[in-house]
């Protein structure tokens, strides 16, 4: 198993014209690997997951592999909110060559923890690679609590939590409940500090995006204005537009739903990048 400890990115998806924009995706990982990012994820909610065709997502994946060193971990996001699909997609990113997969609790549908404690055990039971739970409230409504996690870390496929809630009361619990063993990384950059002050063992960041270095040296505290920036409209469209901002990317399109950040936000998110030091 490779190493996921540390700093991933969960990588955005350029798009220019609604097609992937793969010259800009190359110039990211370029950018991401060079200032030292350690992992990446793909397919995942930064990524516009609900927007990427099955071919996308392969096609994504074989371009990023072919672009970093051989022991660089590359997680897949393959949960949904439907047991059989997150399995059939969880099958795929296997055979893909993913070193790991990302599992959202299921989101809409609010199943009670009976029903997610058995979602998780049947994709872990169907695949051979590592299962890395996550668990994002803000978005799915549904909480993972602590007995339905420590029931599924013992699972020997399933490793560890991207746990973003924010709550490091409960992330301390978590760490007491699981032990050393089980593998905590942060999904929630604002409280990163805290987070790994309290036996985490990294993070899945939006924020590396921009601040690769911020977050290699757990320093997210002194740039909360910029980080909470980064979330004042759906991730990933401000992180898109800081990225534009910086040249990393050509635009800053988003596939619909989603939309490219508003002015007075950019004007916002740009004062406080200049603030930081990222522009001129």
């Amino acid at each position: 198993m490779k190493n996921f400890k540390g700093v991933s990115t969960a990588l955005i998806t350029p798009f220019e014209k609604d097609q992937v924009d793969f010259a800009s995706l190359e110039k990211l990982v370029h950018f991401q690997i060079e200032h030292g990012v350690q992992g990446f994820v793909i397919n995942g909610t930064t990524g516009e997951s609900p927007t990427l065709t099955a071919q996308e997502r392969a096609k994504i994946f074989q371009f990023i592999r072919s672009r970093v060193p051989d022991n660089f971990p590359l997680i897949m996001g393959t949960g949904s909110n439907s047991t059989m699909q997150s399995i059939q997609d969880s099958i795929a990113a296997e055979k893909l060559g993913a070193d790991a997969i990302l599992m959202v609790v299921p989101y809409y549908n609010k199943p009670p923890q009976r029903g997610l404690l058995e979602h998780f055990k049947a994709v872990a039971d169907a695949t051979h690679i590592p299962n890395i739970l996550y668990n994002v409230p803000s978005r799915t409504i549904t909480f993972l609590e602590l007995d339905t996690i420590k029931k599924l870390s013992e699972h020997p496929n399933i490793v560890g939590i991207k746990e973003a809630s924010g709550n490091i009361g409960f992330d301390k619990d978590l760490r007491k409940a699981c032990g050393d063993s089980f593998l905590m990384l942060s999904g929630d950059d604002g409280t990163y500090d805290e987070f790994m002050a309290a036996g985490g063992d990294g993070v899945i960041s939006v924020s590396a995006h921009i601040l690769p270095k911020t977050m290699l040296q757990r320093k997210a505290s002194q740039y909360k204005t910029l980080i909470d920036l980064l979330f004042v409209e759906a991730n990933p469209i401000p992180v898109k537009k800081a990225l534009q901002l910086m040249g990393v990317i050509r635009t800053a399109d988003c596939r619909l739903p989603l939309v490219p950040l508003s002015e007075g936000h950019t004007q916002k998110l740009q004062k406080a990048m200049q603030d930081a030091g990222l522009l001129k």
